[in-house]
């Protein structure tokens, strides 16, 4: 599976009718869907899709057609990142009508290609599954355990610093949590 790192858009014209396409991590959904609908308030449709795993890690899809006819738009958007193996990302395509219907068919052709665009524009990651981790260590090990997280490439989501050890708490794959826990049994 695939996932994105940053925000990515790119335009793509078929018959007058103008489609922006942007590609997001879905934590962007929300606050990218608001400010496209303030910064394009002419647009005909903002039709949008995503897919992302629940906290059972199951993919949930859902869209939007946007007044389009029914499966023409969020459909194929859906397709589209189910084809690519996408999860836990978003496209929401901005259409100006360009005065000349272009069908279903054509219609389906459009947000296929406006959403395919934008992907090929975006830095794609592999998924990889985290899980939380939490341990404790005396003072004295802060240092080396700092070090080793940062050649294990793991980044500490909190730590709490009590009396007389620290708390951390991680979010790793299997492969950084079967390592931690090596290092921690040294």
């Amino acid at each position: 599976m695939q996932i994105l790192n940053n925000i990515n858009f790119c335009r793509y014209e078929v018959k007058k009718s103008i489609f922006i396409a942007h590609a997001a991590p879905i934590s962007e959904f929300d606050a990218l869907n608001s400010s496209l609908r303030e910064k394009h308030p002419k647009a005909t449709h903002v039709v949008w899709a995503y897919r992302k795993l629940n906290e059972f890690n199951q993919i949930v899809e859902n869209g939007s057609d946007d007044g389009e006819p029914k499966g023409t738009s969020a459909q194929p958007i859906l397709n589209v990142l189910r084809g690519a193996e996408f999860v836990n990302v978003c496209i929401l395509v901005v259409r100006y009508f360009g005065g000349i219907k272009l069908g279903t068919g054509g219609l389906v052709r459009a947000y296929s290609a406006a959403a395919k665009a934008v992907l090929n524009e975006a830095e794609v990651l592999l998924y990889e599954q985290k899980e939380e981790f939490i341990f404790s260590c005396k003072y004295a090990f802060v240092p080396r355990a700092e070090h080793f997280l940062q050649k294990l490439g793991a980044a500490f989501e909190d730590r709490t610093f009590g009396v007389d050890e620290v708390t951390w708490r991680l979010w790793l794959t299997s492969h950084q949590k079967d390592e931690l826990k090596i290092f921690l049994d040294t």
